[in-house]
C-alpha cells in the first residue's frame, strides 16, 4: 500500500515494466518518472504475475516505498549525490540464499523458515548503496541444491514462457521475475550453473564471473572458488550495469580480485573480426537434446558474419565430473554437516545425499580432486591460447515439467543423479572461467534456448563484449 493513498498500487504504467534497466535509469535520471512511479508499476505487475509464477517469495511493500521516496528525495535535494548512484530508484529483489537485514531469508529450508538476519551480505550493501529499491526475495531450491526451483517453504516457481514448465535454478525466482517483467535487474549465485541455467530456461541473461570478481562477504569457505555471485538482466547491458555495482575487491574475501581500471558498464560490443571461436555441441561427451543443439548451431553464421572464425573444438574436461562431485559434496558437508544430525528429517533427499557423500570423503579424496583440477586448468589455459572463446549450449535440455525434480534421461541416456543433466554448466564451473548465458533463439517447441559463451579466466570484459556484439546481431 502507498502511504499517500492507502491503496494497493494499481497495475499502471505497464510500459515502465517493459523498459530495460538502462532505459529506466535514464528516465529516472532525467526526471521523466519518479522512483515511486516505477515501484508502483512493478508492484502492480508483481500482483498480476506472481500469484501464478511464484518468483518473488517474500515481498516487503512498506520498506520498498520508503526506499523509493528516499530515492526521489535525494534526487531533488542533491543531484550530484544521486548521479553517483547508478541504480537509484530501480526495483530489485535478492536471492533467498543471500542474507538481507530485516527481510526473511529462508534458504528455501524449513529449518530457516523464520530466519530474519540482522545484517546485509556485502552484495546487498552494494546494491542498496547504489540506490536500488529492494522489494523482497526471489525463490530458490532448498539450500540452492539443484537447477529446479521448488522448496517446502514457498513451493515451486514456474516458467513465464510456459507455467507448466520449470524456470530452472537455483536462481530460478530471479530469472522468472526478470522474464515476466516483475523486476528490471536481479542478482543470483552460481555453483553448478545457477545463474546460467535459469537464464537459458527463461530467456534472459545470466553471467557467472571469474571467481573473486564479486566478493562473498561474509565468506563461508573463503578459498573455495566453485560458488560465485553474479548479475542477471533481460539483456547484456542490464547485467553489466548490475555487475559494475557488485564487482570490486574486499579484503574479507581471500580470493577477491582487484577491480579493473576500466568499468564494466557501459559494456562495449567487442569487434569480433579476426577472433577464433570454438564451438562444441556437447563438450565431446554429454547428451544434448536435438532441438537445443539445432537452435545453438543456427547462431554460428551470426558470429561468422561478425568476422569471427568458428571451428568445432572443445577443451579436455574429462575429469570435470569427478572433480565437481567431490568438491561440491565437500562444500555441502562443511556448510550443513553441523545441522545434519538433528535436522536431517527437515532436509530433502538430494541435500542429504550431498552431505553424506561429503562426510564420507577422505583427505586423499579431496587432494586427488584438487590435483585433477590443476591439470584440467592447465589444459584449459592451453585451449585459450588457441581460441578466444568457447561457444556451447548452456543447458542440455529444454525447460521440463515443473513437477519433475530433474530429468532422468536425455536422448535416451539415463541420468544417474540430480546434477548429471547440468554437466554443460558445471564442467565450465570447474574451469574457473567466466561464462555468460545469452538468449539465442526459440525452437519448434516455443521455448527459449541459451547459448553459453566462455572465455579465459579473468577475461570478464571480453565475455561481456562478445555477448554484447552477438546479442543485437542475432536479434537482427
Amino acid at each position: 500500500m502507498t502511504a499517500a493513498t492507502g491503496r494497493r498500487p494499481a497495475v499502471g504504467a505497464p510500459d515502465l515494466c517493459t523498459r530495460t534497466a538502462v532505459d529506466l535509469a535514464g528516465l529516472l535520471t532525467g526526471g521523466e518518472v519518479s522512483a515511486v512511479e516505477v515501484l508502483e508499476a512493478h508492484l502492480g505487475w508483481i500482483d498480476r504475475r506472481n500469484p501464478e509464477l511464484n518468483a518473488i517469495c517474500t515481498l516487503d511493500r512498506d520498506h520498498a516505498f520508503e526506499q523509493a521516496r528516499a530515492a526521489d528525495d535525494l534526487r531533488r535535494r542533491d543531484p550530484d549525490a544521486a548521479a553517483a548512484k547508478p541504480l537509484l530508484g530501480l526495483p530489485t529483489a535478492v536471492k533467498d540464499l543471500v542474507p538481507t537485514k530485516d527481510i526473511r531469508t529462508t534458504f528455501g529450508s524449513p529449518i530457516f523458515a523464520d530466519n530474519v538476519p540482522d545484517f546485509d551480505a556485502l552484495i546487498v550493501e552494494r546494491i542498496r548503496n547504489a540506490g536500488a529499491v529492494v522489494v523482497g526475495k526471489t525463490n530458490t531450491p532448498e539450500f540452492g541444491a539443484g537447477s529446479q526451483t521448488f522448496n517446502p517453504v514457498f513451493g515451486k516457481t514456474r516458467n513465464p514462457w510456459d507455467p507448466a514448465r520449470t524456470c530452472g535454478g537455483s536462481s530460478g525466482g530471479a530469472a522468472a521475475a526478470l522474464a515476466s517483467r516483475m523486476l528490471p535487474i536481479a542478482d543470483g549465485s552460481d555453483l553448478g550453473g545457477s545463474l546460467r541455467n535459469p537464464a537459458s530456461f527463461c530467456g534472459v541473461v545470466g553471467f557467472r564471473p571469474t571467481p573473486g570478481r564479486v566478493p562473498r562477504v561474509p565468506p563461508e569457505q573463503g578459498w573455495d572458488d566453485l560458488a560465485v555471485l553474479g548479475p542477471m538482466g533481460r539483456n547484456v547491458a542490464d547485467a553489466a550495469l548490475l555487475f559494475s555495482v557488485i564487482a570490486g575487491p574486499d579484503p574479507r574475501d581471500p580470493i577477491s580480485l582487484a577491480h579493473p581500471f576500466e568499468p564494466f558498464h557501459p559494456v562495449a560490443p567487442l569487434d569480433l573480426r579476426g577472433l577464433c571461436l570454438a564451438w562444441t555441441p556437447n563438450l565431446g561427451r554429454y547428451p544434448v537434446e536435438r532441438e537445443v543443439v539445432e537452435v545453438c548451431e543456427a547462431t554460428l553464421p551470426v558470429f561468422r558474419d561478425l568476422g569471427a572464425e568458428v571451428e568445432e573444438a572443445a577443451p579436455d574436461l574429462s575429469d570435470a565430473d569427478s572433480i565437481f562431485r567431490t568438491l561440491r559434496a565437500n562444500l555441502f558437508a562443511d556448510k550443513l554437516g553441523p545441522l545434519f544430525p538433528g535436522r536431517r528429517n527437515q532436509m530433502k533427499d538430494t541435500v542429504i545425499e550431498e552431505i553424506e557423500r561429503g562426510l564420507a570423503l577422505t583427505g586423499p579424496d579431496v587432494a586427488k580432486a584438487q590435483a585433477e583440477r590443476t591439470r584440467l586448468h592447465c589444459r584449459v589455459v592451453d585451449f585459450f591460447e588457441r581460441y578466444d572463446a568457447l561457444l556451447l549450449p548452456t543447458v542440455q535440455v529444454l525447460p521440463f515439467d515443473v513437477d519433475l525434480p530433474y530429468p532422468t534421461a536425455i536422448e535416451g541416456q539415463p541420468m544417474s543423479s540430480y546434477t548429471d543433466w547440468m554437466a554443460s554448466c558445471y564442467s565450465i564451473t570447474v574451469t574457473g572461467c567466466p561464462a555468460i548465458s545469452v538468449p539465442c533463439g526459440v525452437g519448434p517447441s516455443g521455448l527459449p534456448v541459451g547459448l553459453q559463451i566462455v572465455t579465459a579466466r579473468g577475461s570478464d570484459r571480453i565475455t561481456l563484449g562478445i555477448a554484447a556484439a552477438f546479442e543485437p546481431a542475432n536479434a537482427g
